[in-house]
């Protein structure tokens, strides 16, 4: 059943689906084409169209957004094929030979909402038409697969033949957060790489990017009135020759040289990237764990005062946190979350909240103080103080909070939205609650995990194979169909302990993020794993001509 979309992205148009698409229960009448992820409704006809040098782009006057999309089909094409594709605005959008034909149609909402589209190719044209501009831009990802292989080649090619076969789709999504996340701290990775992963979201029409930016291994945003954050906590010593969890800490006399970190400028400059592509970036920023990076810089917001130095590695338990206690922690982290509401459009920001050892708090004699004066009846109550005091401030400039299921202990702050990752129950106990609720459970989200067993790579453990991730079901079976709606979608994470190069992330993402795109889009009744391995091997084809790196050979789980 394809249900409503959630209350909470009323006011975000770029994570809106709309409203309730007309697909209640729907069909292939015919596949015909290779699309990942697969389409509500796919009629095939007979001849081809074919895309030429004379082929103009043609947008309607005064529909704001779709020229931009038009100008990104363009620039793919021509990245592709050297041959670059004219952009023609007409007050009319008529009925035109040999045109790619981008139509904005508000009567469309009612049945395809803000992100679905109708595709209909004939001999004699392409034209897509939707309600918004993110519909149109999703029906731009269908028709480039339409297209050879070739439309995604990362060279200029010559001599191929620009031929799409004769179809009608008719296509919407099933959720609105249709997410990928993407460790950063425990191993930076440049503006180019997060363009390509970018590029590869929006390739499966994927439009929620995780941007985990801060933990106990480096912080990765510049926060100008707070600099040691980057000064120091960017960086750490190099131990890449150990293993994670075996790395010993910095020495007395030892540069800490490893890291990096975005400007606010590159940060801007991905933000414009990810919207021409209709993806919102929510940031992490952790806490009130996972903040050694951050207390190295600035200890005197921890209980003990330091000092301490940015990890190399993985150390658990991790006792060091952020001061509950202390109101200048709540001044501090307040100074840095102005700055990350100011820069970051998303009305979201991930707050973090797991793994929050609180060995620290219970001998701090301010922590201890702050639970008595507030009336609290323990730590796990302090931490839900924490999470209050931060969604107060995240709420006044107009944002939601949203973290990790832990943020549940010790009762949950009235709007926040949770990320379920420890299973599923801490998203059922959520959306029974009346909160909203992400669900990427580690036993079919965690893209860290191992694809096979044996001949991988080394991950921190676990067993993720494609199969899993295609049957994950995000919306569980025990909650009432009037809390459905609660459940928003699901993401996938990368975690990147052991994922220190670009070519290795994407391999480890590369072909689970298919298997989780076709989760997160396409109704349950249409899903086939057979058929979906007969489509990824087009796919695979599309990622030679890219260039990337990813796993060809499927592996199965032991399921059926």
């Amino acid at each position: 059943m394809v249900r409503a979309i959630a209350v909470a992205f009323a006011a975000c148009s770029v994570l809106i689906a709309g409203c309730r698409p007309a697909y209640e229960s729907a069909r292939i009448i015919a596949t015909g084409a290779d699309i990942i992820p697969r389409p509500v409704r796919v009629e095939s006809s007979q001849g081809t169209f074919r895309l030429q040098a004379t082929t103009p782009v043609i947008v309607q006057a005064g529909a704001e957004g779709a020229d931009s999309v038009g100008r990104y089909f363009i620039r793919t094409l021509a990245a592709a094929g050297g041959m670059e594709l004219s952009l023609v605005t007409r007050t009319a959008v008529a009925d035109t030979d040999n045109a790619v034909i981008l139509s904005l149609e508000g009567s469309l909402r009612t049945g395809f909402g803000d992100e679905g589209y109708i595709l209909s190719v004939t001999p004699r044209q392409a034209k897509i038409s939707a309600a918004a501009p993110a519909g149109l831009f999703y029906g731009i990802q269908t028709l480039r697969q339409l297209l050879p292989p070739d439309a995604f080649s990362s060279v200029p090619l010559q001599g191929v033949l620009w031929s799409v076969p004769c179809v009608r789709i008719e296509d919407v999504p099933r959720f609105p957060w249709r997410g990928m996340h993407l460790d950063v701290s425990r191993h930076f990775f440049g503006k180019a790489f997060i363009k390509e992963y970018l590029d590869l979201m929006a390739m499966h029409k994927l439009n929620v990017f995780h941007w985990h930016l801060t933990d106990d291994n480096g912080w990765r945003l510049e926060i100008k009135r707070y600099p040691r954050l980057t000064s120091i906590g960017a960086w750490r010593v190099d131990r890449e020759q150990d293993n994670w969890q075996k790395r010993q800490s910095q020495q007395p006399g030892e540069k800490a040289a490893y890291g990096g970190y975005y400007t606010q400028d590159d940060v801007r400059e991905i933000l414009a990237y990810a919207k021409e592509r209709y993806i919102t970036v929510v940031p992490e920023i952790e806490m009130p764990g996972h903040s050694v990076a951050a207390l190295s810089a600035y200890p005197e917001y921890s209980c003990t005062g330091g000092p301490f130095t940015v990890l190399p590695g993985g150390y658990w338990p991790n006792v060091d946190i952020y001061c509950a206690g202390n109101e200048g922690t709540f001044t501090f982290l307040e100074g840095i979350l102005t700055e990350v509401t100011d820069l970051f459009p998303s009305p979201y920001v991930h707050i973090g909240g797991d793994e929050a050892d609180k060995a620290n708090w219970k001998k701090c004699p301010k922590c201890q103080d702050r639970i008595k004066g507030e009336g609290l009846k323990n730590e796990e109550e302090l931490q839900s103080y924490f999470i209050r005091r931060i969604e107060i401030i995240l709420n006044a400039r107009g944002k939601r909070l949203i973290g990790w299921d832990e943020i549940l202990q010790g009762g949950l702050p009235p709007n926040a939205t949770v990320m379920s990752w420890q299973g599923m129950g801490g998203g059922i106990a959520a959306a029974k609650a009346g909160h909203d609720v992400v669900m990427t459970p580690t036993s079919t989200c965690y893209f860290d995990y191992y694809q096979a067993k044996s001949g991988e790579p080394e991950a921190p453990g676990g067993f993720l194979p494609l199969d899993s991730v295609y049957r994950f079901e995000p919306v569980p079976d025990d909650i009432s169909p009037g809390q459905r709606p609660h459940i928003l979608g699901t993401q996938a994470n990368l975690w990147t302990e052991y994922v220190p190069t670009a070519s290795h992330a994407e391999y480890m993402v590369l072909p689970r993020m298919c298997a989780l795109a076709e989760v997160a889009w396409t109704m349950p009744e249409l899903k086939d794993f057979d058929d979906f391995l007969s489509r990824l091997e087009k796919q695979y084809s599309r990622f030679d001509r890219m260039g990337v790196n990813y796993r060809g050979r499927t592996v199965r789980s032991t399921r059926p």
